[in-house]
């Protein structure tokens, strides 16, 4: 008889658990079906020839799979073109001077810190895993010899990155055209 009544005491311990981790798990899905937000960082050219950095956000994301039989994954696919992939490794205290970017390019640093300062005086430093459209191409120089953004690293250490430069042509007065 103390096994019956133990069972149903049990059981009542159980099924709150039971209860709690199947609401966990079903919030879980529900989170995973609502499209995520990245960011990235566009340098980009304004129609006087001055540059700007904009804080973007990437938003257009279907859930699928890239490989079946891999399970899906969200994905934000920009539009097909050629790409060259360049690793690169800037020595401690490098100084990159005031200069355009030589194509549209996405810069991904992987190790280090280094920062990017647009015309308009904004700075952006960024580390390991974030984005910057390097998209300053049609910037024009101005009074004080400026022209597309100064970059350089920040620290004692070399910074490690990952620069895909495209063959898209530079656009003006699009900040965030990437979303």
């Amino acid at each position: 008889m103390a096994l019956l009544l133990c069972l149903p005491v049990g059981l009542s311990l159980f099924l709150p658990q039971a209860q709690a981790q199947a609401q966990a798990q079903a919030q879980a899905q529900a989170q995973d079906k609502q499209a995520p937000t990245m960011w990235y960082w566009h340098n980009w050219t304004d129609k006087s020839g001055i540059s700007h950095m904009t804080k973007c956000p990437v938003r257009n994301f279907n859930l699928k799979t890239m490989s079946h039989p891999a399970g899906p994954q969200w994905q934000d696919r920009l539009a097909p073109g050629a790409a060259q992939m360049i690793f690169t490794v800037q020595p401690a205290h490098w100084n990159g001077t005031w200069h355009p970017d030589p194509k549209v390019q996405w810069i991904i640093p992987l190790s280090g810190s280094w920062f990017v300062t647009a015309m308009d005086g904004t700075k952006v430093v960024m580390g390991p895993g974030e984005i910057s459209l390097g998209e300053d191409q049609r910037s024009v120089r101005d009074g004080h010899g400026r022209i597309g953004h100064y970059a350089g690293n920040v620290g004692d250490s070399p910074v490690q990155l990952l620069v895909i430069q495209t063959d898209e042509t530079p656009t003006v007065d699009q900040p965030c055209r990437f979303r």
